[in-house]
């Protein structure tokens, strides 16, 4: 039977910039607050990794930096997602000869495809690479929903080894949980305690970034079963998630990170920095939430 990857939190990380390139000794002070507060996985060049501006270089650069600094303290998830099969599956091939333990790859975005596709698209990259693959379905931005029967038949797959789902539907979330070999974590930071009381693995969190002890906190929490406590600590946060959201994400995490000295607020475009309105509605939630 299939293990999951990694229960309880992965960090999807961003990747700091200078002006020139990565940022990497912002990088290194980054790894080290998510080793200090025991993050068992980071994703490393996800949607908040801002991958779709990374070219296959700096992907590659990245993944083996953070393979071999965390030096087996947690598990390094490389996100390889492309609208472009083939593209995906080299760069799946391209993570495992960098050390990476598992992929992550998003459903094709704008050409999008059927659920036919979706099924030859992850069974592609899959039978490329001897690493786990998880699956991410984010329908908001990528305007595909995978169904249920055809996770179903991809749990089936030896090295498919869950999904994470943001679709933001809970009755979705509950039907992939009852799916035998399909393990799910959430792609929403406001919705980690119901996945996991369904009986999920876990989040792969935006928050984290800016508040690992505090992800870590709640999932453990689930884990001992104590929900109560968990949803209590969630919802103290939730306003803090929803600002993070209040532009598309990482814009409003990168200018989190920024007020604390761990980053340049640097983005590549089409992003571009935090409004004003976005720039007071995150830092009065910062403010209440670190008091």
């Amino acid at each position: 039977m299939k293990e999951p990857i990694f229960r309880g939190v992965a960090t999807a990380l961003i990747t700091p910039f200078t002006d020139d390139g990565i940022d990497f000794p912002a990088l290194e002070q980054l790894l080290i607050r998510q080793l200090d507060a025991k993050i068992p996985a980071l994703v490393i060049c996800g949607t908040t990794g801002e991958a779709s501006t990374l070219s296959r270089e700096e992907k590659a650069q990245l993944w083996m930096y953070c393979v071999h600094f965390v030096d087996g303290a947690c598990k390094i998830i490389a996100g390889i997602g492309s609208n472009n099969t083939l593209a995906a599956a080299e760069l799946a091939q391209t993570a495992e000869r960098c050390g990476v333990d598992a992929l992550l790859a998003v459903t094709p975005y704008y050409n999008k495809c059927t659920q036919e596709g979706l099924l030859e698209h992850y069974l592609t990259i899959a039978n490329r690479s001897a690493l786990p693959l998880i699956t991410y379905n984010v329908p908001s931005r990528t305007g595909t929903n995978m169904t249920h029967d055809c996770c179903r038949i991809l749990s089936t797959h030896p090295r498919i080894n869950g999904i994470k789902d943001a679709s933001g539907n809970i009755s979705q979330t509950a039907k992939l949980c009852a799916l035998p070999n399909c393990y799910v974590w959430s792609g929403n930071d406001d919705q980690i305690v119901p996945t996991l009381s369904l009986g999920g693995c876990g989040i792969i969190s935006v928050l984290s970034n800016l508040c690992p002890e505090v992800v870590h906190q709640i999932t453990s929490l689930c884990f001992i079963g104590q929900y109560k406590k968990a949803a209590a600590l969630q919802l103290q946060y939730l306003p803090l998630i929803d600002a993070l959201f209040c532009e598309v994400n990482p814009i409003p995490i990168k200018a989190a990170l920024a007020s604390q000295g761990l980053c340049r607020e640097n983005l590549r475009l089409p992003l571009t920095p935090l409004s004003d309105a976005g720039r007071k509605e995150l830092f009065s939630a910062m403010e209440k939430c670190f008091l």
